[in-house]
């Protein structure tokens, strides 16, 4: 299973032949984990990898349900789950972005912002729907209160729990893709910023057992991203396409908004409300004034760091506009003065022959002989 055209051959477990190669490499990974499940003897060792781990088996009214908590075996399921994210982005980087880049004729610099838009696009509208998804089947949608009445949250249905380790799964595989894609040194700080945040906040929710609020803020986090790398995909394709950026922009003030008055809403009045705030490690109650007030700082923060680097987009976006209509201007001015010169000299030439202001010839006229 080949995802990359092989120009070169190169030496074994060198820096560019892991490179070319890492996907199938991940591939030969997973299926040899795969075939673990054939033996009897490593059947229960690669079902770690494969499955979620700590269910139970609970009566509810809809009879019985099994349902999940987290544990350190979870470390292995992520793992096998960061491979598959790996080969799946080789799939796109190959048979649908090359493609796409072998067209448009993109400079390095807008190659790699084109890619990056491209891969996450197709992650956002993945996990934007499937978070959806889930808070419609989970009823939280409808019954916004769920989000903090009975808490802790600790057992979770199966969707809700492969939900996070998928997530945490793809953002830790965006580490290695990095190296993997050569990404250049000035743009890696600037990555490895909102990838860590994402492990930072996805973490932090599927820990505190907060699987319900981060449920919501990873759905609006993702439908404003998805806005943003789409309006910058139509922007390579055509460097017209401006109005795109304003309808994000909207979209995502709306979002900080949002985000805020629900973080303040669930966390700051609805946990402050519960009988029990002690902290108890066994029963996965974090529900304390001091986790309380850092979670708060660590989303308030986020969001003002979010809107700061907002608003200086924006100013960015606006002195280019800026200087762009003003060359547009000059380069204006430059050609009406050759016009008009050329205007001048057309009317005045005809054929050769030079013409009066009333449009007659200056030819004198023949006067016949007597």
């Amino acid at each position: 299973m080949a995802f990359r055209r092989r120009n070169k051959s190169y030496a074994f477990f060198s820096q560019e032949f892991l490179i070319q190669n890492h996907a199938d490499i991940v591939f030969s990974l997973v299926i040899f984990i795969l075939i673990g499940l054939m033996f009897e003897a490593t059947a229960k060792t690669a079902i770690v990898f494969i499955q979620p781990q700590y269910n139970i088996s609970t009566l509810s009214t809809e009879g019985e349900v099994t349902l999940y908590h987290y544990g350190w075996k979870d470390c292995g399921t992520i793992l096998f789950y960061l491979f598959i994210t790996i080969i799946l982005h080789a799939v796109v980087q190959e048979y649908v972005l090359d493609k796409v880049n072998r067209r448009l004729h993109l400079s390095k610099s807008k190659n790699t912002k084109f890619n990056e838009s491209g891969q996450l696009c197709v992650f956002y509208l993945v996990s934007s729907i499937w978070s959806l998804y889930v808070l419609c089947t989970e009823g939280h949608l409808l019954h916004p209160s769920s989000l903090w009445e009975n808490y802790p949250h600790v057992h979770l249905r199966f969707q809700v729990k492969f939900f996070y380790l998928t997530q945490l799964a793809y953002w830790f595989h965006a580490i290695p893709e990095l190296y993997f894609q050569k990404v250049r040194k000035e743009e890696i700080p600037r990555q490895l910023q909102y990838i860590a945040l994402y492990l930072l906040h996805i973490m932090a929710a599927y820990l505190l057992n907060l699987t319900r609020v981060g449920l919501v803020l990873l759905f609006l986090q993702y439908v404003s991203e998805l806005g943003f790398h789409i309006s910058r995909l139509f922007y390579f394709t055509d460097e017209n396409h401006h109005k795109m950026f304003d309808l994000w922009a909207v979209g995502f003030v709306c979002t900080r908004m949002v985000t805020l008055t629900l973080m303040f809403l669930a966390v700051g009045f609805g946990l402050s409300r519960a009988e029990d705030q002690n902290l108890d490690w066994e029963a996965g109650n974090f529900n304390t004034v001091f986790i309380r007030m850092t979670v708060l700082c660590l989303v308030c923060f986020t969001q003002s760091w979010l809107l700061w680097k907002f608003i200086r987009f924006q100013l960015r976006r606006w002195r280019e506009f800026r200087l762009e209509q003003a060359a547009r201007k000059r380069a204006a001015a430059k050609q009406n003065p050759s016009r008009s010169l050329k205007r001048d000299s057309v009317s005045h030439h005809e054929n050769g022959l030079v013409k009066a202001e009333n449009g007659t010839s200056p030819r004198l006229k023949k006067v016949k002989a007597p």
